[in-house]
């Protein structure tokens, strides 16, 4: 198998998201059969959807067994290491940001290498890092962080992306580029969660309110 940029963020991306739907079904007390399946739903629904909008059959898991050994090792990993993470909550919330940061420039790859406009390639690198997080969350009875207003969450991968076609116009290489935007999307996502950073919303009394 030839390893491209595409390949390599789209393990590793497989592996943080693995990581983060293993660890939130443990929290959940699901048994393990049910570990492996929502870690498996996580790290493949993003890409899967991506696939199948613009075509691309069999879907990336399908034609790649690295992927379905890399679901595996995150899942037993998460399972193994689960003594030792005292607080589930940050770790799930930990590697789902590193996973959005590196899918949503494996979308991004993926959609580039189709010859797609600039925001069909974000909008496909959105899909990819968020709608596995959704999923795992409609499955497991959590607020989508997708749909809520109280984390910012596609917002950030669309930025990062959107900075990295800024750069791509700048001729930054790609080495710096693609690391750059990664790190950018997980400290948007980390800072605004941190400091409870929200998108405003149309509240009763009438007018655009972040008020809770």
């Amino acid at each position: 198998m030839e390893i491209t940029v595409f390949t390599v963020l789209d393990t590793l991306g497989t592996l943080a998201f693995s990581i983060s739907g293993a660890t939130l079904a443990i929290k959940k007390r699901f048994d393990l059969f049910g570990v492996f399946v929502l870690a498996f739903v996580t790290s493949t629904g993003g890409g899967t959807i991506r696939d199948l909008i613009i075509g691309n059959t069999p879907v990336e898991w399908m034609s790649n067994n690295a992927l379905i050994i890399t679901i595996v090792f995150g899942a037993v990993a998460a399972v193994l290491l689960n003594p030792y993470m005292n607080k589930l909550n940050y770790y799930v919330y930990l590697f789902d940001a590193v996973g959005l940061g590196l899918f949503t420039m494996a979308g991004i790859q993926k959609g580039i290498s189709n010859d797609f406009s600039i925001f069909i390639c974000i909008a496909l690198g959105t899909i990819t890092a968020t709608f596995g997080g959704l999923i795992r969350d409609l499955i497991t009875g959590e607020q989508p962080m997708l749909l809520t207003r109280k984390e910012i969450y596609a917002l950030a991968g669309a930025t990062g992306g959107g900075v990295y076609f800024v750069l791509r116009w700048l001729s930054v290489p790609e080495e710096i580029s693609l690391p750059f935007c990664i790190v950018l999307i997980f400290l948007i996502r980390h800072l605004t969660h941190r400091f409870n950073f929200k998108l405003p919303t149309y509240s009763e009394e009438g007018g655009w309110s972040i008020k809770d």
